[in-house]
């Protein structure tokens, strides 16, 4: 007895092979059945005819992490047809955690009011398991969290007993299932990682069997093409596979840079698993306090806090912000920038503002705005950064080595997890591939953008049995009109569910039947890919 069969959709298999019309049963999660399935009994069976069944989306870019435990539901990410997605990414991770990480972590976690009851991978697992989640979840070691254990946030190079200790928790993260390591080379302390330290983490994740260094790159603007350059030759000198994060050339006047960088990660890749990913918009999201310039966050937040507080100190900060956003001077104006969220109610109302806005809003200058902002909210704001073009995304989405992740987390459309005005990434960016990508500007066909969203995914990070429509297969699968499905959510209302995308089953299980959610909780956390 089958437990579900989807009827005569057209199968998008993964490998990017043009579809074929058949049926396809499920049986106790997995993919036991391919063909003509008309005579076979079942307990359910999934109309599906003039719709598309592709396999699970996978993000290979989330920020989910200790959100799986406040709403497991995951409901931005399963509406958008995500069955697997993978945390730890830029540097940060939800393990391990002890001394300034664990601080840290516990700060982060009391805007959700959740309680942080581990300080490993194997507890946080444990906890992820026992509360349920909608879909399958993976994670990296952030290699800050990993330097934040061993030396808080001392704006220097690792002691050798430091890296030695450092080293051991890759070795016991990647024992406990984490699948490999990521660097986050922006944010503090991670952009105090020398390329030594950065290698010797790669090493010892490889050694536990774990060969991938995802990477935040160290610029994403003017020493793009350098950044690249360190990433790729950490992964040479470590052994390891390389992907590089939501691949960009972030500022007007390096625009273009993509056509020298793409090159420059295809020749890397050929045989060594180089690949990168993307998200299909031309705005980032990320920490206003990245703006700031490098000095004022040497020690971690509360010295940067110290610092801005001094009015002398915060009018030089600002007079240097001004120069560096100056449109005259090269630089990206204020209207940018918008503010999404905020970590305090006192300036709740700034979300949805333009820092230009901000300025004429509270009469000062912008500079003057953000540094205010920052200190009233003790540096957590998170701004959408207007700095990419359109062209460039396409460019990088066009590589066939770049795979589709969200930078976002799975947040819900209402509770504690929609706070503020989230990115529209969060509830969009599968969608709009199709819509955008596919049908509208023609960058690949629906097979390929298929493709790049399940089994390259799957290959490069190792996740077994997922990825493709075959036998024996773990049964992700996602039912859809191709000739519909687009993304809904915008900068101004990004709580807002793509349409197209019909039903979703993680594991062989309805998440979302008819375009509603069940509710239902069949994901499982993949150590190591299983």
């Amino acid at each position: 007895m089958l437990w579900t069969v989807f009827e005569g959709p057209a199968v998008f298999d993964g490998t990017g092979a043009a579809p074929f019309t058949t049926d396809v049963g499920v049986a106790d999660g997995r993919i036991v059945a391919i063909g003509d399935l008309s005579e076979r009994d079942a307990y359910e069976r999934v109309a599906c005819s003039s719709l598309a069944l592709a396999p699970g989306f996978i993000d290979v870019h989330s920020h989910s992490d200790e959100l799986w435990l406040v709403d497991g539901r995951c409901e931005g990410k399963i509406c958008q047809g995500v069955t697997s997605e993978i945390g730890g990414n830029c540097g940060t991770s939800a393990a391990p955690l002890q001394g300034a990480a664990l601080t840290a972590k516990q700060r982060d976690a009391a805007q959700y009011r959740l309680e942080v009851a581990w300080t490993t991978f194997d507890g946080f697992f444990a906890l992820v398991e026992q509360a349920g989640v909608a879909l399958n979840v993976a994670s990296l070691v952030g290699l800050g969290t990993t330097r934040r254990c061993v030396a808080g946030d001392a704006p220097r190079p690792l002691e050798a007993d430091e890296m030695r200790a450092q080293a051991r928790l890759v070795r016991d993260a990647v024992d406990q299932g984490a699948l490999g390591v990521s660097s986050g080379l922006i944010y503090e302390p991670g952009r105090h990682a020398d390329r030594g330290e950065l290698v010797a983490c790669a090493e010892a994740a490889r050694a536990a069997g774990a060969a991938r260094y995802v990477s935040h790159v160290r610029d994403e603007g003017d020493d793009l093409e350098a950044a690249i350059a360190e990433a790729l030759a950490i992964g040479e000198a470590a052994d390891v596979a390389v992907q590089c994060s939501h691949h960009k050339a972030a500022g007007r006047r390096n625009w273009g840079k993509v056509h020298r960088t793409l090159p420059m990660l295809d020749r890397a890749g050929r045989g060594a698993g180089v690949a990168c990913d993307a998200y299909p918009y031309v705005a980032s999201w990320t920490e206003l306090a990245t703006i700031l310039p490098p000095r004022v966050r040497d020690g971690g937040d509360d010295a940067a806090l110290e610092r801005l507080r001094d009015p002398a100190f915060a009018a030089a900060c600002a007079f240097a912000l001004e120069l560096a956003r100056d449109p005259l001077l090269g630089g990206d104006g204020w209207d940018t920038i918008l503010i999404t969220d905020v970590g305090s109610e006192r300036n709740a109302d700034v979300a949805g503002m333009r820092i230009d806005a901000l300025a004429r809003h509270w009469r000062m200058t912008p500079s003057a705005a953000v540094v205010r902002l920052l200190v009233e909210e003790s540096l957590r704001v998170d701004c959408a950064f207007f700095s990419m073009n359109e062209d460039d995304v396409a460019a990088v989405l066009s590589a066939s080595f770049c795979c589709v992740g969200s930078d976002a987390s799975a947040r819900a459309f209402s509770g504690i997890t929609a706070r503020g005005v989230p990115h529209p990434r969060t509830y969009g960016t599968f969608p709009r591939i199709f819509g955008r990508y596919v049908r509208g500007r023609r960058v690949f066909d629906a097979a390929e953008a298929i493709r790049r969203m399940t089994s390259l995914p799957a290959d490069l990070f190792g996740l077994r049995d997922r990825g493709r429509i075959a036998l024996g297969a773990h049964a992700d699968l996602v039912v859809l009109d191709l000739d519909r499905v687009i993304d809904r959510a915008t900068y101004e209302r990004p709580f807002a569910a793509p349409e197209g995308i019909r039903d979703v089953y993680v594991n062989g299980r309805a998440v979302l039947r008819g375009g509603t959610l069940t509710g239902a909780r069949p994901g499982r956390v993949l150590r190591q890919g299983r």
